[in-house]
C-alpha cells in the first residue's frame, strides 16, 4: 500500500468527487480511479460506493477513512520531526581532537569560546581512540568539519591537507617537555642525556601518533646522543603522564598537561630547554564546507585570534 493512495482517498471522500479529488491530487481521473481501486483490491473490501450522488463511502470505507487520517497526520508529524533532526545535525559542528588536546585545551579553550558566541559543538569522542591519520581521513572524508591537533613539520600525514582544499588556524602555542618523577631530594629521577653504560628508561609514543614523529625528528638534531631505552609506547599522552609520574622513566609530555603535576613537585622537567619540543596547535577545515555555523564559528574565531594577537 502506497501513502499517497491514503491521501487519494482522504480527498475523494472530503469531495464525494472523482474530478474534483483527482484535480486536489495533480492527477488525472483515470489514474486517480485507478488508485483509488489498488486501495480497494489492496484492503479487499469497497470502501466507495459508486452508486449514490454525490459518492458515499460504505461503512467499511468509514472505519478506514479515521485510520487513514490517522495514518497520513502520524506521518506528516513524524515527517517534520525528522527533517528538524535533519536541519540541526546539518547545521551542527561535527568536531574531532585527540584524548590529549580534548582534556588540556578543548575544556578550557575551545567550549568556553562555543558558549560565547552561543554554538554547540558535536563532538566525536570515539576519536580519543584513532591513530593519527585517522583524523586526517574523517576531514578529507567529510566525517567531521573541524580537527583540532597538534602540528610540527615532522607529522607527514598532516601534509595531505593541502592548502586548495583545507585551511588552519593557529590557537596556540604548546611544549613537549620531557619530564621524570622526582627523588627524595626532589630533583628528577633521570635526566637528559643519560648514561651510554646505562640508557635512561623512555615512556614513548606509537610510531602512528602525532607525537612520536615529532620527538624523533627533534633528537636527531641533537648535538649530544640521548641515551634512551624504550620501556614501553602509548597513545596517548594521558598514559605517558601516568607512567612518569609512578617513577618509570622519562617522558615528553604537553606542558599543558602538565603544569599542575609540575607545581606540586612529585615531577620535574628532565632536560634543559634544548630538550624542549615547539609546536603548533592547530584547527583545521575544508575551505568547500558549506556549513553556515562552521563559517559563524571560523570567521568569529579567527576575528578573536587577530584581535589577540
Amino acid at each position: 500500500m502506497e501513502i499517497r493512495w491514503l491521501e487519494d482517498f482522504i480527498a475523494l471522500a472530503r469531495t464525494r468527487h472523482f474530478s474534483r479529488a483527482a484535480d486536489e491530487q495533480n492527477v488525472t481521473q483515470p489514474t486517480f480511479s485507478r488508485r483509488i481501486k489498488l486501495l480497494e483490491e489492496e484492503m479487499r473490501v469497497t470502501l466507495i460506493d459508486r452508486n449514490t450522488l454525490p459518492l458515499s463511502l460504505t461503512p467499511a470505507g468509514e472505519v478506514f477513512l479515521q485510520s487513514a487520517e490517522l495514518m497520513t497526520r502520524q506521518l506528516k508529524d513524524t515527517k517534520a520531526r525528522c527533517q528538524e533532526i535533519r536541519k540541526q545535525e546539518e547545521s551542527q559542528i561535527r568536531f574531532v581532537t585527540t584524548q590529549t588536546l580534548f582534556l588540556s585545551f578543548y575544556k578550557e579553550v575551545i567550549e568556553p569560546f562555543c558558549q560565547s558566541i552561543e554554538m554547540n559543538m558535536d563532538i566525536n569522542m570515539k576519536s580519543s581512540s584513532w591513530l593519527g591519520i585517522d583524523f586526517v581521513n574523517a576531514l578529507m572524508e567529510k566525517q567531521c568539519d573541524i580537527m583540532l591537533c597538534y602540528w610540527h613539520p615532522a607529522i607527514n600525514f598532516i601534509r595531505a591537507l593541502d592548502e586548495e582544499q583545507y585551511e588552519h588556524i593557529v590557537i596556540a602555542e604548546e611544549t613537549l617537555i620531557p619530564c621524570s618523577a622526582t627523588d627524595a631530594s626532589g630533583e628528577a629521577k633521570y635526566s637528559l642525556p643519560g648514561i651510554k653504560r646505562k640508557p635512561t628508561p623512555y615512556i614513548g609514543y606509537y610510531e602512528n601518533s602525532f607525537l612520536q614523529p615529532v620527538i624523533q625528528h627533534h633528537l636527531q638534531r641533537q648535538r649530544e646522543i640521548p641515551q634512551l631505552q624504550t620501556l614501553t609506547e602509548n597513545y596517548h599522552s594521558v598514559s605517558v603522564k601516568a607512567m612518569v609520574k609512578e617513577g618509570y622513566g622519562i617522558g615528553w609530555i604537553p606542558q599543558r598537561l602538565m603544569l599542575d603535576t609540575l607545581n606540586y613537585g612529585k615531577v620535574a622537567l628532565a632536560g634543559e630547554e634544548n630538550w624542549h619540543i615547539p609546536l603548533e596547535i592547530r584547527l583545521y577545515r575544508s575551505r568547500f564546507n558549506q556549513n553556515p555555523n562552521l563559517t559563524q564559528f571560523w570567521d568569529a574565531l579567527k576575528a578573536k585570534m587577530r584581535y589577540q594577537g
